[in-house]
């Protein structure tokens, strides 16, 4: 049987070169007015966007990287990479946080004068460039971690950047410069509990637990359901990438014909469960063909 193994990969390669050239823009004004203004809101706020651009930066080498064609040694190709750089951008975020954490906590028992009605302004400007970005990847999200990461970490930011401008606001209002700090230790937490989901699906991901969407129960009862399925072992089910997602199962089948139990198997397969690499092996009475579909 001849089998078409090549799936098309989505890059959103302007997609992620929008949101880039957007973020380190603003990345470079919040540092600079960070320190013109000794604000550690809105240098904690700068960190948090320039680990998030090179979190973008990875996930679109990974997805480019993923769209290189099997070779002997890489037999499955490179789809993996995008699983490996899913981890890596957590493991920046949280290292960012640590940094974060410890500037505001040094600004908690020595506050800086902060002029509040500039950093309503400079982080005005992030509320619109992280909305827009986040804007950008709202469609891939749904079916894809990387774009996922991507969306959820510029809502996140949008949504920093907001506090930051309430922070110059209080500012402004009250004359308490700890409010900085104080909103530098909340960015802090946004960014833990928002990287944390991020890092155990990924995690999840590279040791070859099912992926988070599809209930292996589901998928047992399926092929146990079918007329032609008197039993089956050896089920596995896993991820190959960000994207895809892959099957293996042992079938004990009735007499019926292969080539269509086959065909409606992965055309059923990949329409319930969106998993895109199916391989059976079926087996009846004595007779054990092994015959893969993709």
């Amino acid at each position: 049987m001849a089998h078409d193994h090549e799936q098309q990969i989505k890059t959103y390669g302007k997609v992620f070169a929008i949101g880039i050239s957007l973020n380190v823009a603003y990345v470079a004004v919040e540092i600079t007015y960070g320190l013109m203004l000794d604000s550690s809101a809105l240098l904690a706020d700068a960190g948090h966007n320039a680990s998030d651009v090179l979190s973008l930066i990875f996930a679109w080498f990974a997805m480019a990287v993923a769209t290189k064609q099997p070779s002997q040694k890489y037999t499955f190709g490179l789809r993996r990479s995008t699983i490996l750089v899913s981890i890596l951008n957590a493991l920046l975020l949280f290292g960012a946080a640590g940094v974060i954490g410890w500037e505001a906590w040094g600004k908690l028992f020595e506050p800086a004068e902060v002029a509040g009605t500039k950093v309503m302004i400079v982080a005005g400007i992030g509320v619109i460039i992280n909305t827009v970005t986040a804007l950008l990847f709202i469609k891939g999200q749904k079916n894809d971690l990387n774009i996922r990461g991507a969306f959820l970490h510029m809502a996140a930011d949008a949504g920093v950047s907001v506090g930051v401008v309430i922070s110059g606001l209080l500012i402004n209002l009250t004359g308490y410069n700890w409010i900085d700090p104080v909103t530098s230790f909340l960015i802090l937490i946004v960014i833990v509990y928002g990287t944390w989901q991020l890092f155990v699906d990924s995690i999840n991901l590279a040791l070859d637990a099912i992926p988070k969407d599809i209930d292996y129960e589901e998928v047992k009862d399926y092929l146990l359901n079918r007329d032609e399925v008197n039993d089956l072992h050896d089920l596995h089910i896993w991820a190959m990438s960000t994207t895809e997602n892959a099957l293996s199962v042992h079938l004990v089948i009735t007499e019926c014909s292969q080539d269509d139990f086959l065909k409606t198997l992965k055309h059923d397969l990949h329409d319930k469960f969106e998993i895109i690499h199916t391989t059976v092996q079926l087996e009846r009475k004595g007779l054990d063909d092994s015959l893969e579909i993709e």
